[in-house]
């Protein structure tokens, strides 16, 4: 099963899929639009690629702040996965994207990308992070189930 993972912002979605078994996340691109709240093209674009990958799930990236409350980008992603929701059909999980972009930003500036380029990648790399997060977790939960039937 593939999941997709979206990183949500004003101008661009980032987007990431998972390998076949759920183990990895990639970068596919970043879809870029001239205003916040036109959308037709982008959920055109993801509904694409959902169609191209065999997409079973999305992952949202939830801005939440560092004090856990909510603020206006996590209130405009809770309304982004409910379109997601409606257009596709599909189960869209919200995950706690704090930090994210800071480390996709970092990660360039590792791997010496070029300032006026990293702006291409950033969202693109901030959605891989979401996805691999998410998938780390599922990782993560099958280990302990399978700790506990050995336990018994």
């Amino acid at each position: 099963m593939r999941i997709m993972g979206l990183d949500y912002g004003s101008k661009t979605v980032g987007v990431a899929i998972s390998d076949a078994l759920g183990l990895t996340a990639q970068g596919i691109e970043t879809i870029s639009r001239k205003e916040e709240n036109k959308l037709r093209r982008t959920l055109a674009r993801i509904e694409s690629l959902i169609a191209e990958y065999g997409v079973e799930k999305l992952v949202l990236g939830y801005p939440k702040h560092m004090n856990n409350d909510i603020g206006e980008r996590a209130e405009r992603s809770l309304e982004f996965a409910e379109k997601l929701r409606r257009r596709t059909g599909l189960e869209v999980i919200m995950w706690d994207e704090r930090l994210t972009t800071v480390a996709a930003e970092r990660t360039l500036i590792e791997t010496g990308v070029r300032r006026e380029n990293r702006k291409k990648y950033v969202d693109t790399i901030a959605a891989v992070f979401i996805l691999q997060g998410y998938l780390d977790s599922l990782y993560l939960d099958r280990a302990e189930v399978s700790s506990q039937l050995l336990d018994e």
